[in-house]
């Protein structure tokens, strides 16, 4: 793993993910802002499952538009209401609920006259009396209603509600005079239980006793929104005093079910509740999350009137749970629901009756929440590694697509098992990540780009520093082990030429040779590794990678003697020295990388390649050449690099030989003179390794007949004439030995 991936793009960005993930779980459930998108993707999951249609057991009979202008204006006299309990409880309705109150008595001025005219006669008139007495129990609309509701065959459950703000007083009265509205059977699981606090009532607006004595039972109606309006829940259990009620819903079910609900506390609070056999999920409070069958209407809509007037049949409402309530607009009992603006409250009793009949609920328990967790610490050390180690393209697609995975497991559970899970808070992490981390790593990757460009701008071609900024994972800081052309250069004599010029002017003719000479290794692609004095030291093939790292190297050779040949004749023409460079290059395994302290290092090579093509430099003078290549880098250059074979060697401290070649041209005809030259030096050293040491020496001769000034002709001709009188012994295998370095 290179220095890079380890110190920039993965522990940093892991760390950020970590703080983050706590940071987020220190805030689970308490960022309003997040809290409240959440609860929009609640209403979101509802409206893309799409409508659940409800079990035939539910009908509403309903105080809407048309029943006021038939009957006239709410409040009705409860005479009417009468009527309704016996005209339902004709048609077979079994149980008739009422999300309707009845606080206060009707106010009936002819039962007062009647009242006022019986007190006046009570001593004179008997028979009047007694009609008077039949008038009034005509005229006292009360008392027919809770006839009606004692002779009925339907169960009757009215409904109540609680006071619970803080502005009300606590009741003085605290008599159970809500009839069958409390948890007969509550199991609380140790003494800790029974300490838990439940939302407690302070106060209570129940049904006038004539009413409540008169129907079988009584739940409330009490709804609370969540902080944006939006009722999603009902509390399935109040406190008022030392008891515990249930809601309209629940009583509704249970009667019809003819089950009694009871409830179940631990110690966190409430486990469930239940209505019979049927257990019914709540949070630790008591909510009951309302799973919605669909929009206004899903359930049966009967007008109060045409039950009035006996427009309806009695398959509408036989065996049924008819619910009564208003849906009028001016009648203000509509609520936002999350599939709707708009909403009828008595079809939310109507929604939770039908979820306990079909068993179908949405839960939210507790324990969910430890998957909540789960996912967020998931997302974050998920996100974090793959943003850490990919580029921004597959961090987007991988983002995408944990996305959308995560918002389709979300839904599907919610529609296929009923289950909540918290959405907001593990996508809300993996957006800040995907904020965050990019910015530090654009950050980090602008320091890593300065970095590189200081530590390689200088000795390394301007592409070459581009393809490792783009690609810094080619950089291997520390070493790494590659085949590489090592190049080295050293001026001929250039002791003798710095003693003759000024220091100013030395300077400026080695900058200018540098600099022409750098820029030809760059232009290239090679690497510069340092200057020593007038030498320079090169490699190609790294960092970058250069898959024909010898003929490059081989070209650049001959393109930087080209060049020092035109500068030579520039510098004569201004009465400066003519500088001639000796190069060797050596092609093989070396390891590369940034060496050194860890405050000082340099991007170098290192090994016995590279000593060799030093070394080779340094041959030039036994030989009389310029430009000294070995065999491997010989054979890795291809045909367009034109050399001769000069000798095989042993240096001092090696064992094996190396056969070094002289570059002579690239990509291009030799002169007809180099050409024979060339040939007559090669049949000489094909002699010569052969003991024939005259023979050898005509080759030889006759080379330097054509060019005088060959170095490795009047080497090797020497050579002939020095074995000639001290021949080598019979073990002799042609390779010359070189014992200085």
């Amino acid at each position: 793993m290179t220095y890079f991936k380890k110190k920039i793009p993965f522990l940093p960005p892991v760390i950020i993910a970590f703080i983050m993930t706590l940071g987020i779980l220190s805030y689970y459930r308490g960022v309003p802002f997040l809290d409240l998108m959440e609860l929009k993707t609640i209403d979101l999951r509802f409206k893309s499952r799409g409508k659940i249609t409800p079990l035939p057991h539910v009908a509403l009979a309903v105080i809407d538009e048309k029943s006021l202008a038939a009957e006239g204006k709410w409040v009705w006299p409860r005479s009417k209401i009468a009527n309704l309990v016996t005209k339902l409880s004709e048609l077979g309705a079994k149980v008739i609920v009422f999300d309707i109150g009845f606080f206060e008595p009707n106010n009936n001025e002819t039962l007062k006259t009647i009242q006022k005219i019986e007190n006046r006669l009570t001593h004179l008139f008997k028979n009047d009396i007694k009609i008077l007495k039949q008038m009034k129990s005509k005229a006292d609309h009360d008392q027919l209603m809770a006839e009606a509701i004692k002779k009925t065959g339907a169960k009757i459950v009215l409904g109540y509600f609680f006071q619970t703000g803080p502005s009300f007083p606590n009741s003085v009265n605290k008599q159970n005079v809500i009839k069958g509205s409390t948890y007969k059977l509550v199991h609380y699981s140790s003494e800790k239980a029974r300490r838990f606090q439940f939302i407690e009532a302070k106060n209570k607006q129940a049904n006038l006793p004539l009413f409540t004595s008169a129907a079988s039972c009584s739940g409330f109606f009490n709804m609370f929104p969540d902080a944006d309006g939006v009722y999603r829940s009902v509390p399935g259990v109040l406190k008022f005093g030392e008891k515990l009620y249930a809601p309209l819903s629940i009583i509704a079910a249970s009667t019809f079910l003819g089950a009694s609900p009871s409830l179940k506390v631990a110690d966190y609070g409430v486990e469930q509740i239940n209505v019979g056999n049927i257990a019914i999920p709540t949070d630790e409070h008591g909510r009951i999350f309302i799973n919605y069958r669909g929009t206004e209407k899903t359930f049966p809509h009967i007008s109060v009137t045409d039950i009035l007037n006996n427009r309806i049949s009695e398959k509408s409402v036989k065996d049924k749970i008819i619910i009564v309530g208003t849906t009028a607009t001016g009648l203000s009992d509509l609520r936002v629901i999350p599939l709707e603006n708009v909403f009828p409250g008595v079809e939310i009793h109507a929604n939770i009756i039908d979820s306990i009949l079909a068993r179908d609920f949405l839960v939210h328990p507790e324990w969910i929440a430890i998957f909540d967790i789960s996912a967020i610490i998931c997302t974050c050390l998920l996100l974090g590694f793959i943003l850490a180690h990919t580029r921004i393209i597959i961090g987007i697609v991988t983002g995408l697509a944990f996305f959308t995975g995560y918002i389709i497991l979300c839904r599907h559970l919610f529609t296929a098992q009923g289950l909540i899970l918290n959405m907001v808070y593990p996508l809300a992490i993996a957006i800040l990540l995907y904020i965050t981390i990019p910015i530090y790593k654009y950050f980090a990757e602008t320091r890593q780009k300065r970095f590189i460009q200081n530590a390689f701008g200088t000795y390394l071609a301007p592409s070459v520093v581009k393809q490792l900024i783009d690609s810094p994972e080619k950089l291997e800081l520390g070493g790494e082990k590659r085949e590489i052309t090592a190049f080295f250069s050293d001026l001929q004599g250039f002791t003798g030429i710095s003693e003759k010029l000024a220091p100013d002017e030395l300077v400026e003719l080695l900058n200018e040779f540098l600099s022409e000479m750098t820029d030809i290794i760059l232009a290239n692609n090679g690497t510069v590794d340092k200057f020593e004095g007038d030498a320079i030291i090169a490699f190609f093939g790294a960092p970058n990678i250069l898959l024909n790292h010898a003929e490059t190297a081989c070209a650049t050779a001959i393109k930087m003697q080209k060049r020092l040949a035109l500068l030579r004749k520039k510098w004569k023409k201004e009465n400066k020295p003519e500088l001639f460079m000796r190069t060797g290059l050596c092609t093989g395994k070396a390891v590369v990388g940034n060496m050194g302290s860890k405050n000082r290092m340099d991007y170098t090579m290192m090994g016995d390649t590279v000593n060799t093509a030093a070394r080779l430099e340094g041959v030039n003078k036994l030989y009389g050449t310029y430009s000294l290549i070995s065999e491997t880098t010989y054979l890795s250059a291809g045909n367009n690099t034109i050399a001769r074979e000069i000798d095989s060697i042993n240096m001092a401290g090696k064992k094996k030989a190396v056969t070094i070649y002289e570059l002579l041209g690239f990509n291009s005809k030799l002169s007809e003179n180099i050409t024979k030259t060339t040939e007559l030096y090669t049949n000489g050293l094909y002699i010569y390794r052969n003991r024939n040491w005259d023979k050898a020496a005509v080759c030889f001769q006759a080379a330097l007949d054509l060019t005088p000034d060959d170095g490795p002709s009047i080497t090797m001709l020497q050579r002939c004439h020095d074995f000639k009188r001290n021949p080598p012994d019979e073990n002799w295998n042609s390779v010359f030995e070189i014992n200085t370095k």
